[in-house]
């Protein structure tokens, strides 16, 4: 009885937190960070990661452009990788903190806002604004493209998913956008990596020919689309919503919802299962390139994320909770 009261009253003192033991896990906590003062929020767990990578980028708390509150986070990068370093890239991306990563057979929602800057890059290159990964142990063999990503290309949103490889239901010839019939999906296949990226989502602008690398058809996963494109990347703020829950084995569920408007549901075989991969799932987000000769910046506001939809998804009908 006494270890009960004593413990009642230390956790009722002032400045006394509470014992890591008595913490959620990580993947049962709620993360919050809406930019609004001139560091991170501790409860939002998020960090700038420095590297020679980040090196091409900058972070700043700022008031001139938010979508909620006070403030919002501009992240910005400048051309950085010497001509003649093939395969470098930059970036200015914010992580999770590493002791708060969600097991990687844990389902989870994320939230965040996004406006992208004027000039919006229009090019045909590698642009990413959100990514979601699965950890790399050292000594891994190969490196990992993340099981979702929400890129651009000729100004145009797009998302994609990958796993590991799997027969294609059918191949055409290279660059040429593949024509998939019911229940299929186009994908770029890579064996000697024993991975392929499949073509889940894009915006109202998108074209056939924009999708050329995607010149296979796969059934590794459903995608049932939900009557709603990605936005323009013109359009101002777009609130991004998704539940993430890796599952290699097909056992696999992405839900993404844009302005509180239901994109897509993606099941079956996401994420990758290979030696050496570690136990959790991370998201990390802002601009991110193939070494280019023009600055980039985005501006991200009202980041969150939880367990529980309705935490999230706060101008939408969740699909479960």
């Amino acid at each position: 009885m006494l270890r009960i009261v004593l413990l009642a009253a230390a956790l009722a003192a002032p400045g006394v937190a509470c014992a890591e033991s008595l913490e959620l896990p990580p993947h049962e906590r709620k993360l919050v960070d809406g930019f609004e003062g001139e560091d991170f929020a501790p409860e939002g767990g998020l960090y700038y990661r420095e590297n020679s990578e980040q090196s091409a980028g900058t972070y700043a708390f700022q008031s001139d452009v938010k979508r909620t509150g006070d403030g919002g986070l501009k992240l910005s990068i400048v051309p950085k990788c010497p001509a003649t370093e093939g395969g470098c890239s930059e970036r200015a991306e914010i992580w999770e903190k590493t002791e708060l990563r969600v097991p990687y057979d844990q389902g989870v929602w994320y939230g965040f806002s996004v406006k992208f800057a004027d000039p919006i890059p229009s090019g045909d290159h590698r642009y990413l604004i959100a990514q979601w990964k699965r950890e790399i142990d050292h000594g891994a063999d190969g490196d990992f493209s993340p099981f979702l990503a929400l890129r651009m290309n000729f100004g145009k949103l797009f998302a994609t998913v990958e796993t590991n490889y799997l027969p294609p239901v059918s191949s055409g010839p290279a660059n040429v956008p593949a024509r998939c019939g019911a229940g299929e999906v186009p994908v770029w296949l890579r064996p000697d990596l024993n991975q392929m990226r499949m073509l889940v989502a894009t915006d109202g602008n998108w074209k056939a020919e924009d999708g050329r690398l995607f010149n296979s058809c796969t059934n590794g996963v459903t995608v049932t689309n939900h009557g709603n494109p990605l936005p323009d990347p013109k359009s101002g703020w777009i609130d991004f919503v998704v539940f993430t829950k890796p599952g290699p084995d097909g056992s696999g569920r992405i839900e993404l919802f844009a302005n509180g408007q239901p994109i897509i549901t993606v099941k079956g075989h996401i994420g990758h299962a290979d030696k050496g991969l570690g136990e959790n799932q991370y998201f990390k987000f802002g601009p991110y390139r193939a070494a280019d000769i023009t600055d980039w910046t985005l501006y991200y506001d009202d980041f969150r994320r939880s367990p529980r939809c309705e935490d999230v998804l706060t101008n939408g009908a969740c699909p479960f909770s």
